[in-house]
């Protein structure tokens, strides 16, 4: 179902706002304004006026080299957020939107700023003290994006000007029969369809609570949007692909490789994510990765570590996990075959642990983003994060094992971490940081102590691109990427009830600028 309320998200450094009716809200300041405090962030015109500045400063520009062409970073160049109690339609706190997010449309609308929306896509809702009845859903929110270039800091108020965000709806997911989806962790297994796997609708075995409470269970992370108003959305219980049509219904499922499947000592299937299997997919460690080829043919998935056999079950080994591919050219009379799977080589922190991967971006053939980081920042591990990038890998020369015997689980392509010596990995660059001290501190934000409201939030796990409209450099693209707050709020509302989560953690977005040579892009198809 479509909920319609729209609500202004008003993104202040103030706490305890609920989301307010467009109607109830006066003309806000032209965003222009906040950004002429400082001279050091603009420049003369001929006539003496005094303009802002419209192009990235070189000096803050970082780049690397991937398959002998040079991708720049130009710097963080946006920031919003919405508050950690802001609600939507159906009552509920907004969170855990960075799970997903993906473009819908993104326009000039003057010569400084951008309009656009944007889907987001929560997880399973606010599960702290353990998983909850929350229907699959996404959101629309509006947005209007002006790039800040100066070099001078703006306070965080300021800052939140460069992007600002407005909530118009939600669609609601259910599955067969009409049913809504669930949240609650998947206990349970609902037997295959009648014809699968060969016909090419039919469902294989889903994760359900129990069985009593028969729903479709999702963690929800990758989300790619389709131009019929359908989309796909990868899970992690399954770990499983699903397509939605536009209305919110459930289409069809892709099961993975076995060897990616999780499945008990017995080669029973184990969903929960209470525990790891025995092989496949970690706990908690599924599809956190999804995106779509420019011509929309081929989806990629990246689970977020490597499966228990590739040594998932340590931290230490589980650095090489698998990316794969499915040919969706033909989805809705063929089931989409596999036709490509590489190994990903994750980084390590400094204690030799693998940082698992959130989010995966199709930038041009053969070349992805990866964002990896760790679990520190506002309601994080710890305050000060050591890393949380936005990478680049590329498949040139990587071995694709899809359909040889690395597909059976008991053929592992790295016992206790240590990668088979058939196996040629993915190629992978550090590009984007997320956590640069000049960048942070231009939007008012920090890492590390103090853990208040300016701190960069801990979990960071989606990617989307957007041209930069520049065509004295038609390689710039606007890199947007958001936060999971995990609903962390002292005035949260899940289901109906209130909650105390003991901590405000907001919902936040960052904008970096980035030079993407040879990219094509196809977000926005």
């Amino acid at each position: 179902m479509q909920a319609t309320l729209s609500l202004l998200l008003l993104a202040l450094s103030t706490r305890h706002v609920h989301a307010i009716p467009v109607n109830d809200l006066a003309t806000g300041p032209d965003p222009s304004q906040v950004f002429s405090a400082s001279l050091s962030n603009t420049t003369e015109s001929a006539g003496g006026a005094i303009a802002l500045a419209t192009e990235p400063d070189p000096s803050q520009a970082f780049s690397v080299s991937l398959g002998g062409k040079t991708y720049i970073n130009k710097g963080l160049v946006g920031f919003g957020l919405i508050p950690s109690n802001a609600t939507e339609s159906t009552g509920d706190t907004i969170g855990g939107i960075g799970s997903a997010i993906a473009l819908r449309s993104f326009t000039p609308a003057t010569n400084r700023s951008f309009q656009g929306t944007l889907v987001v896509q929560p997880d399973r809702g606010f599960n702290v003290d353990g998983t909850v009845n929350y229907q699959g859903r996404q959101l629309i929110l509006d947005f209007t994006f002006t790039p800040y270039y100066g070099l001078a800091p703006l306070s965080f108020t300021a800052a939140q000007k460069t992007l600002q965000l407005t909530y118009r709806s939600t669609l609601l997911y259910t599955e067969r029969g009409g049913v809504a989806t669930t949240g609650l962790d998947a206990l349970g297994v609902r037997q295959a369809q009648p014809g699968f796997p060969t016909t090419e609708l039919a469902d294989p075995p889903l994760p359900i609570p129990n069985s009593t409470f028969n729903h479709l269970s999702l963690d929800l992370e990758g989300l790619v949007l389709n131009t019929d108003g359908s989309f796909w959305v990868s899970d992690e219980y399954g770990p499983y692909i699903y397509r939605f049509d536009a209305s919110g219904k459930l289409v069809q499922s892709i099961e993975p490789p076995q060897a990616i499947v999780p499945l008990d000592d017995d080669g029973n299937l184990d969903f929960t994510s209470d525990d790891d299997p025995d092989t496949g997919r970690a706990g908690n460690q599924g599809f956190e990765g999804l995106t779509v080829s420019a011509d929309g043919k081929t989806l990629y998935a990246l689970l977020q570590s490597a499966t228990i056999q590739d040594g998932g079950n340590k931290k230490s080994n589980a650095r090489n996990t698998r990316l794969v591919a499915f040919d969706i050219s033909n989805a809705a009379t063929t089931r989409p075959p596999l036709v490509g799977e590489w190994v990903v080589p994750l980084p390590l922190d400094s204690d030799s642990k693998t940082l698992g991967a959130s989010e995966l971006h199709w930038v041009s053939s053969g070349v992805f983003l990866v964002l990896s980081r760790d679990s520190n920042g506002h309601a994080g591990d710890d305050t000060e994060s050591e890393y949380k990038q936005a990478d680049l890998i590329s498949l040139a020369g990587a071995t694709d094992i899809h359909g040889t015997s690395f597909d059976d689980p008991s053929n592992p392509i790295a016992k206790k971490g240590k990668l088979d010596s058939k196996i040629t990995p993915a190629t992978y660059v550090g590009f984007v940081s997320y956590i640069n001290s000049t960048q942070l501190a231009r939007f008012g934000l920090h890492n590390g102590d103090p853990a208040d409201q300016t701190l960069l939030d801990a979990k960071w796990e989606s990617l989307a691109l957007a041209s930069a409209n520049d065509p004295t450099a038609p390689d710039d693209y606007f890199l947007f990427t958001a936060s999971d707050n995990d609903f962390i709020s002292t005035h949260g509302i899940s289901l109906g009830v209130p909650f105390n989560a003991g901590l405000d953690n907001d919902n936040q977005f960052f904008v970096f600028r980035v030079t993407l040579p040879g990219a094509q892009i196809g977000d926005l198809a």
